[in-house]
């Protein structure tokens, strides 16, 4: 995972390089949570670019790091989402407090 963090706007990147299943979920996680305590971001961006694939464990992780934002005040969202990944947010109704922005 590569991160970018903007100190002017407060904007933390989270550039997800690897498929995120039950194997990988828990490194992304100790790893974002690190990112997000130590800079208190006021809007956390998931970057999919690198994800080709995703299952469930990759949900609940999203999620998790969605809470712990809010909490803090921040604001997330999801850029560059492939569409078998976008197809697996649809499904799991993420996208209703996640938002997918274009990255334009």
């Amino acid at each position: 995972m590569k991160v970018k963090y903007d100190t002017l706007d407060k904007l933390l990147v989270l550039e997800l390089t690897e498929e995120i299943d039950h194997h990988t979920t828990e490194k992304i996680r100790r790893r974002a949570d690190y990112e997000i305590q130590r800079h208190i971001p006021r809007k956390t961006i998931f970057d999919f670019s690198g994800v080709t694939f995703m299952d469930s464990a990759g949900i609940g992780m999203v999620i998790g790091r969605y809470k712990v934002i809010s909490m803090l005040g921040g604001k997330v969202a999801m850029i560059n989402v492939k569409p078998n990944v976008r197809k697996i947010f649809e499904m799991s109704g993420i996208l209703k407090i996640i938002p997918i922005e274009d990255c334009a």
